[in-house]
């Protein structure tokens, strides 16, 4: 018997992403809603409440509301917007971020998807604090450039229509972007890292890097002591994996259209100094693979069903 999953806001970017993922497997329902009802709130709200999972790709206000209007106790929700990321009562869905996340994703009834630009600052910075190198008050800096599919279909149409002919673009300068507080949250952090978010002329696929003054920190950690901490973070992973040696170039889309993360440790060893970098897609990992990542977990299922890694 399969399980029933309705997308709420499956037209969107990541909404197709997850539909993607999800089509044609045996053990996963997809409900829709006719398209002569598709604005008729009667027939969203029945969905909402047939489901036994609910996965909601929609802007955060609409997706506060979707809650709402479920009122059973049966049906499991998936929030892929920001709209609970730091919020109460829900489950940050990083299965990989802490040793028992994945047990906690598959006992919760609500669960929040992790921000694309989180996702790859978390799974280099959060084994790091918890072992002890980075203390929790350290200033911190991450840098990060995305795909313009992360900006949904607005911004799609500003790059591929004519919009805009930039090649790379930094935003959210006032360093009050909605990403940060989730970062600091989940990372154990005492205070919000630098947070430099940009996009670039690539439809998919985002390279996010922390620099490291190794030799000013506490015990003047080692690149070696860095990478065999994420190295053990991550031995059981068959999404996030450690990348081998340092590279000579790391590209934004070096796990575009995979459902994958890869971080790698580089840096120089005779003057401390270190960049940390995890590559990913937006859509993959960053949004749509980590919505199905998680809907497998919560439902028994094999966590990596449908992705592509």
């Amino acid at each position: 018997m399969s399980d029933s999953v309705f997308i709420d806001g499956a037209a969107g970017t990541t909404g197709l992403e997850i539909r993607d993922r999800l089509a044609g497997r045996s053990d996963i329902s997809l409900m829709t809603i006719d398209d002569s009802r598709r604005k008729d709130a009667a027939a969203r709200r029945e969905a909402l409440n047939e489901a036994d999972y609910v996965i909601l790709c929609l802007p955060d206000d609409a997706a506060r509301e979707a809650v709402t209007l479920i009122d059973n106790k049966r049906t499991r929700v998936i929030d892929a917007s920001s709209a609970h990321r730091v919020a109460p009562g829900w489950v940050y869905g990083f299965a990989e971020l802490e040793a028992d996340q994945a047990e906690r994703i598959a006992n919760a009834t609500r669960v929040t998807n992790p921000g694309c630009y989180p996702t790859g600052f978390l799974a280099l910075v959060r084994p790091l604090v918890r072992a002890g190198l980075v203390p929790a008050d350290w200033p911190l800096c991450v840098n990060a450039a995305s795909g313009y599919s992360g900006g949904g279909k607005a911004m799609v149409a500003e790059f591929e229509q004519g919009g805009t002919d930039t090649a790379f673009r930094a935003y959210a300068l006032g360093l009050a972007h909605k990403h940060a507080p989730e970062m600091t949250r989940h990372a154990g952090l005492a205070y919000a890292p630098i947070f430099a978010p940009s996009v670039a002329r690539t439809y998919r696929g985002m390279l996010t890097e922390v620099p490291l003054h190794l030799h000013a920190m506490p015990g003047a950690p080692t690149l070696d002591a860095v990478r065999e901490v994420l190295t053990e973070a991550y031995a059981d992973s068959r999404v996030v994996r450690i990348g081998d040696g340092a590279p000579a170039a790391i590209t934004i889309e070096a796990d575009a259209g995979k459902d994958r993360m890869t971080l790698h440790v580089c840096g120089n060893a005779d003057t401390g100094q270190a960049r940390l970098v995890a590559t990913l897609d937006n859509l993959g990992k960053g949004a749509g693979g980590a919505a199905v990542q998680n809907l497998n977990i919560m439902a028994g299922l094999d966590p990596v069903a449908g992705l592509a890694l």
